[in-house]
């Protein structure tokens, strides 16, 4: 996957916005109010940090070394996650989580507005 890929992936999400809060580089993706992914857009291979469930991050981590704690970040609940020879699949799911998770500790009148826009 590319970056355009993932950003257009992405965007398809209801009440996703993109932004570049810290720098040229690295691309912040959020639903409401809150990040649920980030991307490096000058590193290569392509890197996305995205938020999963502690269960699954330690499952993760332990089958690719392509995935990591997120730097800066919660490791517990972030990854970072190299997309080199990574499957699509396996990609968008873990994107997939990271929005779930975010969307749903957003205040409710939050949810409320982004499920009726």
């Amino acid at each position: 996957m590319d970056a355009n890929e993932i950003l257009d992936y992405c965007l398809a999400k209801k009440g996703v916005t993109e932004s570049f809060p810290f720098d040229n580089e690295t691309l912040v993706l959020k639903v409401g109010i809150k990040i649920f992914l980030l991307m490096s857009l000058e590193r290569q291979p392509l890197s996305i940090n995205v938020k999963t469930d502690p269960e699954w991050s330690e499952e993760l981590r332990e089958q690719h070394p392509q995935i990591t704690g997120a730097f800066h970040m919660n490791k517990t609940h972030w990854n970072s996650v190299s997309l080199d020879g990574l499957k699509r699949d396996l990609v968008l799911k873990m994107i997939d989580q990271s929005y779930d998770l975010v969307f749903k500790s957003l205040t409710k009148k939050a949810k409320e507005e982004i499920e009726n826009s």
